[in-house]
């Protein structure tokens, strides 16, 4: 229900507590409508939906009870409050597992009724809104099988939602694990040819000499060992959606032909000179910068640009840490599905997600994948996983802090082992971050003001020295 008056419908016999009744929910902003029998309620519930059910149980003719189940039959969402006499408060309750909200006992005052009913209006938004919000989860920050919660999966989520209605071509890019086919699925299934065909080619994983016959097709005899004409993955996609992952590694040459074909929608399959027309939504993926090897001259600029309509960028895990935790347990139920007997119920131990949390995870979300299956594997039997199921390397990460070296016989100088640190951990974030100095700021926690003014010190320092 919305901010707006409320439509309330009053059935009372009693005409001079209904009139009473009436009045006082009047003055305070309702809209009322008044019954003074079960029969005249009903009809107005046929012609109007209320927001809220005011009733007396003990009504002439239809009873307050059956009246109660003909308005949450008509309107699931009515707020009912159901008043009754002393000797009737367990028939009152019953009424409230039937479906009503709330209940007052004659003899009441109208400040008390007039509660209840805010109240119960108030629960029923909140119910509704909750409802309203766990579904947008479920379907908006849940699209495709995506999990997380953080702002960078709810912003992704939406752009997601978005670029999906379109037919342009998409890049994604990340590192590795991050998730780049998921992502591709998701846009495809929640796009227009979500009945068509899905198809997957990862181009690094095919030799060179393969890749063409691949991507566009054969005929027999186009090569030794093309026994037979085979469609290729542009015409297995066909009015569908086809995922290129990794487009960085292919040669120059090749990247030539992918071009005509994006230009001219058709393809040619190896070993013949017949053009066949394809219809086909291109989602290139990569974890290298294209930008820069276009600028070396690895990768064609009319390529890239056409790959690149629209970009999505996927963080890595570690710049999401918040969603580790909804990751773990996705993990643990999903593979505690697959094992045999079905281990449901799975959780991680606390001092283990500490762990996890403070890890920084190279290998993003896939590696907590493998070391989620890993500890299950590891954990027979047992409804909770310990930290000595996971990897020593996951387990040194929640020490915190960097370990400092041995202090020697001789005494150190602490300054310059300090700056020597410094130097190391800012030198660490700008490689893990590719130079890039808002986010080696915020590995550091540090403002990027700050980060800059350190690195200035540091140049001043070497040109010295």
């Amino acid at each position: 229900m919305t901010d707006k008056a409320k439509h309330i419908l009053l059935v009372e016999d009693e005409v001079g507590l209904r009139s009473a009744v009436a009045e006082r929910l009047a003055d305070e902003g309702y809209v009322v409508t008044e019954a003074g029998s079960g029969e005249e309620a009903s009809a107005r519930l046929e012609e109007f939906a209320f927001d809220v059910l005011v009733t007396d149980l003990r009504l002439p003719g239809i009873d307050g009870a059956a009246l109660l189940d003909e308005a949450l039959d008509r309107y699931p969402d009515v707020v009912a409050v159901v008043m009754t006499g002393f000797g009737t408060v367990r028939d009152a309750v019953a009424m409230i597992k039937r479906g009503a909200a709330d209940f007052v006992t004659k003899p009441f005052q109208l400040d008390e009724l007039s509660h209840v009913i805010a109240t119960a209006v108030e629960q029923r938004r909140l119910k509704a809104e909750n409802a309203y919000l766990r579904s947008q989860l479920e379907t908006r920050y849940g699209i495709g099988g995506l999990v997380g919660r953080s702002r960078a999966m709810r912003d992704l989520c939406q752009l997601l939602e978005t670029v999906a209605a379109t037919s342009a071509s998409i890049l994604v890019v990340g590192e590795t694990g991050t998730g780049k086919e998921l992502v591709a699925r998701a846009i495809h299934h929640n796009s227009a040819r979500r009945a068509q065909r899905f198809v997957a080619l990862n181009c690094s994983a095919i030799p060179e000499t393969l890749l063409e016959a691949e991507l566009f097709g054969h005929v027999r005899g186009a090569f030794t060992g093309a026994v037979g004409t085979r469609q290729g993955r542009f015409e297995q996609a066909h009015r569908g959606t086809l995922f290129l992952d990794e487009v960085g590694t292919m040669s120059v040459p090749l990247q030539m032909k992918l071009l005509r074909v994006l230009q001219e929608r058709e393809v040619e399959r190896v070993g013949d000179s017949q053009p066949i027309k394809v219809d086909v939504r291109v989602i290139a993926a990569t974890n290298s910068d294209l930008a820069r090897m276009v600028r070396e001259g690895a990768f064609r600029e009319d390529l890239y640009y056409r790959l690149n309509v629209i970009q999505v960028q996927l963080p890595p895990l570690r710049d999401r840490r918040e969603d580790i935790p909804l990751l773990v347990q996705h993990f643990l139920e999903r593979f505690g599905r697959e094992q045999q007997p079905a281990r449901p119920g799975v959780t991680m131990a606390q001092e283990a997600m500490r762990s996890l949390m403070a890890y920084s995870w190279p290998g993003n979300v896939r590696q907590l994948e493998n070391v989620v299956e890993r500890a299950l594997a590891l954990s027979p039997g047992r409804s909770q996983i310990e930290p000595s199921a996971l990897p020593q390397e996951v387990l040194g990460a929640a020490g915190g802090g960097v370990a400092g070296p041995a202090l020697p016989e001789g005494g150190v100088d602490l300054e310059a082992v300090l700056a020597d640190t410094e130097r190391a951990l800012i030198t660490g974030a700008l490689e893990r971050t590719g130079g890039n100095k808002h986010q080696a700021a915020r590995l550091l926690g540090l403002k990027r003001t700050t980060l800059v003014e350190k690195l200035k010190r540091m140049d001043r320092r070497s040109r010295l020295g």
